[in-house]
Parts: structure tokens; C-alpha cells; sequence
């Protein structure tokens, strides 16, 4: 292709195809060579096999921009090179195009996004590339090699930050950047991102400040003041949040993002009216906002208008949409639909939004049950035994664990109304300790975690302990006691029980059923790969079930299991077994805990803001005739 010779080209890749039909790079390479060779026709046939196998492969749109400016369909060739770049910030080519055409929206953007790449090394654009496309390992290699030359190059670092925060190796992240800035202090782009790696380390006090330090250089940028004022909400300054917010949007009225963070802290505030109608303006700004629509529907009290629910039904089957506001279309649409008794419909729309979102991630089986496989073979009893009174002794956290949707904030919402205990949010401390520990090797290498726990000597543990206690203090009021509700602890209890030997450990445990289809029907912006499967929330739930039993007989008494429809059935019963288990006198203010002022930020903070009801308990059951797999793969629990 190099050379121009696309006739040979075309016939090694014809051959390559005939043997792998759907090879991403091959169709690609031919959709080439066929413009090259003026055959638009069969160009666009080999990007339409191109797209079906990968709708998210940037260089395909870009391609189908080059074939439609080719044919002077100009507004389409901008159209598709739009799409490219939302999916690939790093496609020169598309920018440079999108430069090349005046007239439309991004053009101002175009030309500096051209020429900030065509101011890097190629090495860094491919790196760049490949990270959006989500090659990682190989943009790691580029990006490493670069800087085997360049040991102090901004972006590489910056590169190379960004890889470690996708492989969630976060702590490596903010080192590369820390250092970073201390060799380039005026890096905004390093600076940016590391207020983003600081903020997902749940570090917010330092985000806050490096947020504040963007914001002294520039006080009008919008992009600095939206950081700042995410992390004034990530600190719980709610308020602030919401009125710097408010100074972004009056300084750029069209960031529909921004007017989307400042409804989640509107929400988080209990300010549903003033949340619903920045929602509403968030897809006034950008129609086809699917985030907008979907954090209307995830306030799971909200009822859509005819209009609303005639583009959602529009975006949700929109083919030309990008792919992940038809997903948060998707599992709205299913929502409205459920709430009208539509549920067929309603399914339909759920197992939709469920297939597009797990082919973004598949669920990694193999890796979950050799973990706890790991546990329930090696960590015993006699095991423990030998490493007692090693760890940090504080008994401060009270870790709420079980599965997502299975109550774990309702019984976070009656223990952090007691006057000795500050609720928090879904601390990820014990989960990215978990990552540390198992290291990153080649792909396919057996993990390091948690076969590692059984190398830690007393000193390691004891430092890991009083660590967790030291990072989670920002999130505590002063409260002897504090609560750790992250619902996937559930497969770090022995890394816990070895740092935390006298934390307390509650288990949110609903119906299988329910629980699972609850699950479902959620959409999570990270973290819950096994929800968008029938079958893969059967088996992640067996599996839950499976290791949570090895704890009871590891531990007799040590975890206690709050029932969630037992919860339902008997307030009064079980907040006064949970407050017996955790060591604390009965408050009424536990049982009253729809009265607790205190910002909630997960899907159910509408819920826990209203007394105990039971009409949710069996909604699984209107699906009843759709969900024979989950059924079939739930059959042992």
C-alpha cells in the first residue's frame, strides 16, 4: 500500500479475509485500497462487514469520511469524521480534514487538534491511537520505547500515566504524573489529569487543590473551574459544587457534561426538582444525550413526557447515534416502559441496552472463579490462626459488602444515622489495594492476588491496615466508627480480615432472583462487567454465595448477614441485631433513617430517602417469562 501497489494489496488482504471474513485491521486496509482504486462501492461494502464486527473502530469512520468527501458529500464526510474523532480523539487525519472544512461547529477545534498532534512524535499519535482504540499493550510498548530515548518527554509521561489509570494501576498513575509536572509545572494537560487519577484515588483534598492551582492560572477557563467543582463535590461541598457549576455554564451555557454534574449534585443533595430540570437542559443542549435521559430515569421516581419518550424511542433504535447514549436509551427506554406495565417491551429494551454494553467489556470468568477458587482452597481456618494478632488493631471501619442491588445502601443510610458513625460513599481503598498487590504481568499470566496474602509478614499487614485507616480519614466527620460500603468487597475478606483483624463486616444479602434482575435492568458506569448477562449474573451470584458460605465456616459469627427482605418484613428486629453486631446502643434515628439529611450518591438515593416500602420486593417477577437463563444458571442457589 506503501508503494501505491493497492491491486497486489487487494488481493493478500482478499486472501487473508478468505480465512478470518471479520479481521479488523484487513477490512480495513481494503475499504483503503478499494477508494484508492475509485471502487467506492465495494469500499463501502468492506466498511459496512467493518463496522458490524467493531461499530467502535474510529478508523472506519474516518475512512468512510475520506470515501464521502470523495464523492462531495461534504455534510456526511463531516458527519463521519465527527464520529471518528468521538471515538478516537487521536486520528490525525480526521482533524485534519474536519480543519479543512469551514462551516461547521468543531472547525475552531479541528485546527487546534491538528495542530497538536502534528506537533507530536508519530510514535505518540500511534500510542495515543491505540490507547482509544483499546490497544493498550501495545501502545505501552510504544510509549516505553519512546522513553527509553526521552526519559522526561511531557506527553509521554502523560501517555504512560494514562495506560496505568485503564489498567487501574492508579498509583503508578499519579507518580508518572507527579513527576511529570515536577519536571514541566506548566503541563496543563499532565496537571488536568492528574487532578482526574487523584479524584479516582479518592484522594480529594489533593484533587482539590491541584484543581485550585488550574484555576489560578486561568480563572475563566471553564474546563479548570468544571475540575474544580468536581472536586469541590467529591470533597462533600455540595453547595460550592453546585454554584461553580453554575459559573461554568455561565461562561459556556452549551456543556451539556456540566449541566449533567451539576443535576448528579443536585440529586446527591436531595434536590430532585432542580436535578430533573438541569437533566432536562443537559438534553435540551445536546439531543440525543443519552446520559441526560437515563440519570432521569435512575432517579427511579421520575415519570417521562410523551415527547421525551417519543426521542427516546428514537435514540434507543438510532443506529447513526454513538453507541453509548443508545445504551443509556436503552435501559431508560426499559425503565419508562416497565413503569407502564409494558414488560416485554421493557425487557426487550434492557436485553438491548445489556448486549451493546457487555460487547464494550466481557465479564473475565476464568479470572473470577480462580480467585475465589484461590480462597476457598487455601485460606482456612489454620490459616488465620497462624497470622493472629498480626494486622492493624482499629475497629473503626464497618465494611458493608454483598452484591450491587442488594440493599447495601439502605443498611449504610440506617447505620449512618447513628449518632457514632460517619457514612461515606463507595470507598475503592480495599479494591485498589487488592490491585496493587496482584501487580501487572503479561496478558494470560497467572495473577500475583491473592495468592500473594500468604507471603505478608505482620509489618507488611499492620502497614497496609493503618494506611487504609490514614487515606480514608478525609472521608470522616469525627465519628468513632465509619462505614465502607463498597458491594465487591465481598471478594477481598481475607485481605481485609488480615490488614482490619477487628473491623466489623455486615453482608447485604436479597434473593437471588431479584437481586440478579435488578442488577439487570442498572446501568453502572464501571466496575459491574457480569450485570449485562443473564447467564454471567447467575454464575458471579453462585459464586458470591459460594465463598460468603466458606467465610461462615472460616469465621463462625464474625460476618453478619442482613436479609433484605427480612429488612422489609421487621425495620425495628434487624437494626437492632445489625446496631448488636456492630456494638452499638439502639438510636431511634436508625429506624427513622428517611429523615437523615446526609448526601447519598448511589442509585438508590431516592429510595433510602423514603420509609421502608415493599413494592419493589418481587418486580422480577412482571419478567418472569424472559428470564429462564438466569433462572438455569442460579438453579444451585
Amino acid at each position: 500500500m506503501k508503494a501505491g501497489g493497492f491491486d497486489r494489496a487487494t488481493s493478500t488482504l482478499n486472501a487473508l479475509l478468505a480465512d478470518e471474513p471479520r479481521h479488523v485491521e484487513a477490512l480495513y486496509c481494503l475499504a483503503v485500497c478499494q477508494r484508492k482504486l475509485d471502487d467506492i462501492k465495494a469500499a463501502d461494502a468492506s466498511l459496512d462487514i467493518l463496522m458490524g464486527a467493531a461499530p467502535r473502530y474510529g478508523h472506519a469512520h474516518q475512512e468512510r469520511g475520506f470515501l464521502r468527501l470523495d464523492e462531495g458529500r461534504t455534510e456526511e464526510a463531516i458527519a463521519a469524521f465527527n464520529s471518528a474523532v468521538t471515538l478516537n480523539p487521536a486520528l490525525h487525519g480526521s482533524w485534519r480534514a474536519l480543519a479543512s472544512l469551514p462551516g461547521h461547529p468543531r472547525h475552531s477545534e479541528a485546527q487546534q487538534q491538528a495542530q497538536w498532534l502534528a506537533s507530536l512524535p508519530p510514535q505518540l499519535v500511534s500510542a495515543a491511537s491505540f490507547i482509544h482504540q483499546g490497544e493498550l499493550q501495545k501502545a505501552e510498548r510504544l510509549c516505553r520505547q519512546f522513553l527509553k530515548a526521552e526519559p522526561r518527554h511531557p506527553e509521554a509521561m502523560r501517555l504512560l500515566a494514562e495506560l496505568g489509570s485503564r489498567f487501574q494501576i492508579l498509583d503508578d498513575a499519579e507518580f508518572l504524573l507527579e513527576s511529570c509536572l515536577t519536571y514541566h509545572p506548566d503541563y496543563i494537560r499532565a496537571r488536568l489529569d492528574y487532578v482526574a487519577v487523584l479524584h479516582r484515588r479518592q484522594k480529594f483534598d489533593k484533587a482539590l487543590e491541584q484543581a485550585g492551582r488550574l484555576v489560578e492560572t486561568d480563572p475563566e477557563n471553564p474546563s479548570f473551574l468544571a475540575a474544580l467543582a468536581n472536586a469541590q463535590q467529591a470533597c462533600g461541598d455540595f453547595e460550592t459544587a453546585i454554584q461553580t457549576y453554575g459559573a461554568v455554564l455561565q461562561r459556556d451555557p452549551t456543556s451539556h457534561t456540566v449541566q449533567l454534574a451539576q443535576g448528579h449534585a443536585l440529586k446527591t443533595m436531595g434536590r430532585t426538582p432542580e436535578a430533573i430540570d438541569a437533566y432536562r437542559k443537559a438534553y435540551a443542549i445536546k439531543p440525543g444525550f443519552g446520559d441526560a435521559f437515563w440519570s432521569l430515569a435512575n432517579l427511579k421516581t421520575y415519570r417521562f413526557t410523551a415527547d421525551e419518550m417519543a426521542a427516546l424511542n428514537h435514540l434507543a433504535n438510532d443506529q447513526e447515534s454513538a453507541e453509548d447514549d443508545r445504551i443509556h436509551a436503552c435501559f431508560a427506554l426499559g425503565k419508562a416502559l416497565e413503569d407502564d406495565a409494558a414488560y416485554a417491551e421493557a425487557f426487550g429494551c434492557y436485553a438491548r441496552g445489556n448486549a451493546l454494553r457487555r460487547a464494550q467489556g466481557r465479564f473475565r470468568h476464568k479470572a473470577y472463579l480462580a480467585e475465589l477458587d484461590h480462597q476457598k482452597t487455601h485460606f482456612d481456618a489454620d490459616f488465620f490462626a497462624q497470622r493472629a494478632g498480626q494486622g492493624h488493631p482499629a475497629p473503626d471501619p464497618i465494611f458493608i459488602l454483598g452484591l450491587p442491588r442488594a440493599g447495601s445502601t439502605l443498611l449504610e443510610q440506617i447505620l449512618a444515622s447513628h449518632s457514632q458513625v460517619d457514612g461515606t460513599m463507595e470507598l475503592a481503598n480495599m479494591v485498589g489495594l487488592a490491585h496493587r498487590l496482584g501487580g501487572r504481568g503479561p496478558s494470560g499470566e497467572t495473577a500475583r492476588y491473592p495468592a500473594i496474602l500468604a507471603d505478608l509478614g505482620n509489618d507488611d499487614l499492620a502497614t497496609m491496615g493503618r494506611t487504609y485507616i490514614t487515606d480514608t480519614q478525609g472521608h470522616r466527620q469525627g465519628a468513632p466508627f465509619f462505614i465502607d460500603k463498597m458491594p465487591n468487597n465481598f471478594r477481598h475478606i481475607a485481605l481485609i480480615h488480615l490488614i482490619l483483624p477487628n473491623a466489623t463486616i455486615v453482608d447485604a444479602r436479597r434473593e437471588p432472583m431479584a437481586c440478579c434482575f435488578s442488577a439487570y435492568k442498572q446501568f453502572f458506569a464501571e466496575g459491574q462487567e457480569f450485570s449485562y448477562d443473564l447467564d454471567d449474573l447467575g454464575l458471579y451470584y453462585r459464586e458470591y454465595e459460594a465463598i460468603m458460605d466458606h467465610w461462615d465456616r472460616v469465621f463462625p459469627g464474625r460476618i453478619l448477614r442482613v436479609q433484605h427482605e427480612d429488612v422489609i418484613d421487621d425495620l425495628d428486629g434487624q437494626v437492632r441485631r445489625l446496631l448488636d453486631h456492630c456494638g452499638l446502643p439502639f438510636e431511634q434515628a436508625c429506624v427513622d433513617f428517611h429523615a437523615n439529611p446526609r448526601a447519598v450518591r448511589t442509585p438508590s438515593s431516592e429510595q433510602v430517602r423514603q420509609p421502608i416500602y415493599a413494592t419493589g420486593r418481587d418486580q422480577w417477577r412482571n419478567f418472569e417469562p424472559f428470564l429462564d437463563p438466569l433462572k438455569h444458571a442460579l438453579k444451585p442457589a
